[in-house]
């Protein structure tokens, strides 16, 4: 029976026509887009259904917001743990063990009685994405070779763009069809062919560091610590910045990240090597990257904000901001093939500075929709260029070895840029009277933000494939 056991914590080969055949590289990154594609899907839609959730369970607004809450919480303080976890245990096999848990929390989900059990669901479902997500990036970069590794992490960012695309769409249709709760049981059927499919397709994972101890006590300092920061910036706006709750907050962020520093100095297995850091181009994509994130979601929140202000529905601002993703989606691939030819400095400062154009122009002239749409899709055009080439600069940086961290250490600022994207723009939005001159200001903000993220990403140097650690 201990044996039987133990042949589900050992990640299985391929079939040999797999491995053997020319395509295989391109079937692993086919099988994390699925992972890729859910996720984003996944938060759209949940967004969409909150106001169905609060009438259907009679709850107050604020009590709803935690199945959003908690999910991205969970989310961003676990996956850099996960990330090492997969570097030391096998990434197939916590990117394949992820679809079941993703799976699990969905069906709980679906089938909750009463908004606790659902937050609950969610917490586990958030768990299942941490496994998706820390190992999505690393599994490319192991799979792909090096001149190709920018075109298939541009065709990563090309599901994702088109999941945060559709959400909305299609959580309308599924809320409409079958009630808020089709939207979290269609994920069973998604996610276990995105299971088999990794079970089949993903290559086994070489060089972890299957004789080392996870650091515990790391995490322990390190998942609260980001817990905290994130709780911080997404109640800052309604609670105050000031309050006894977010000053405590943030106070328990500091200390536990220093905690964390002092330890990991002096753990024999660090959780994250900060060494990594050293690397300025892994320092400066990480950073770069989170101001991207913040650009992204601060202009996906003000847009729709400004639209209704100024009386369109929630339906028509939802379709004219699913301009932005639909172009990044479309730019992602093309841009991660331009970066395996030019290298990825002049593609992220380009991306970047496109994205500042777009929005500096969305400042100045925003007074009817058609020169809006042009503005959204050229500043989705500056994103798309931008986030494939930095994602696989970042990796590249990074040893093979560390991958699993480094993924999850790109996938926790991408949950800190849009928590800091949606409070940072809400905070400045509101705080200029009258929905023009707001929308006029916030708009430079980001503008200024991206302008930060292309001077970011002009000091990284030539990326190496795969430097000494």
């Amino acid at each position: 029976m201990r044996a039987g056991w133990r042949a589900f914590l050992v990640e299985p080969r391929r079939p040999a026509a797999v491995r053997d055949s020319p395509i295989a590289h391109w079937l692993v990154v086919g099988t994390v887009c699925i992972g890729a594609f859910m996720g984003q899907l996944d938060a759209s839609v949940v967004v969409l259904a909150l106001h169905t959730l609060q009438h259907d369970f009679g709850v107050s607004q604020g009590a709803v917001e935690w199945v959003v809450i908690a999910y991205l919480l969970v989310l961003v303080a676990a996956v850099t743990a996960v990330g090492r976890l997969a570097d030391m245990v096998g990434r197939k096999l916590l990117y394949t063990y992820g679809f079941i848990v993703f799976i699990a929390g969905s069906a709980a989900c679906g089938l909750a009685p009463n908004l606790p059990t659902l937050i609950g669901a969610r917490v586990a479902q958030a768990l299942g994405a941490a496994m998706l997500q820390a190992n999505s990036v690393a599994l490319i970069r192991d799979a792909m070779p090096s001149r190709q590794l920018g075109r298939g992490i541009g065709v990563q960012g090309a599901a994702q763009a088109m999941g945060l695309a559709f959400g909305p769409a299609l959580g309308g249709l599924l809320i409409a069809i079958g009630g808020w709760r089709l939207i979290f049981l269609i994920n069973v059927p998604a996610g276990l062919l995105g299971a088999a499919l990794g079970w089949f397709l993903l290559p086994r994972t070489r060089g972890l560091h299957g004789g080392q101890s996870f650091d515990w006590p790391g995490a322990a300092a390190f998942v609260p610590a980001v817990g905290a920061l994130l709780a911080a910036i997404s109640f800052g706006h309604t609670e105050g910045w000031t309050s006894p709750l977010i000053l405590a907050l943030f106070a328990a962020a500091l200390l536990g990240n220093a905690a964390f520093v002092v330890r990991e100095r002096r753990a024999a297995t660090p959780m994250i090597d900060l060494r990594l850091f050293r690397s300025v181009s892994f320092s400066a994509g990480i950073s770069s990257g989170l101001l991207s994130y913040l650009v992204t979601f601060g202009t996906m929140l003000v847009v729709p904000y400004f639209l209704q202000d100024l009386g369109m529905s929630p339906a028509q601002a939802g379709i004219a901001l699913t301009v932005l993703p639909l172009v990044l989606g479309v730019t992602a691939p093309l841009a991660g093939r331009a970066a395996d030819r030019v290298g990825a400095r002049p593609v992220t400062v380009g991306g970047m500075l496109l994205a500042a154009l777009g929005l500096g122009a969305l400042a100045v002239a925003h007074g009817s929709l058609p020169p809006l749409l042009g503005e959204l899709a050229v500043v989705g055009a500056g994103l798309g260029a931008f986030t494939p080439a930095n994602n696989a600069a970042i990796m590249a940086s990074a040893p093979r070895a560390h991958a699993g961290v480094a993924g999850g250490v790109l996938n926790m600022t991408r949950g800190l840029g849009t928590s800091l994207g949606v409070a940072l723009t809400g905070v400045v939005y509101a705080a200029v009277a009258g929905p023009s001159r707001g929308f006029q200001v916030s708009a430079l903000f980001l503008a200024l933000t991206a302008g930060l993220a292309a001077l970011l990403s002009a000091l990284r140097g030539r990326t190496q494939a795969d430097p000494a650690a």
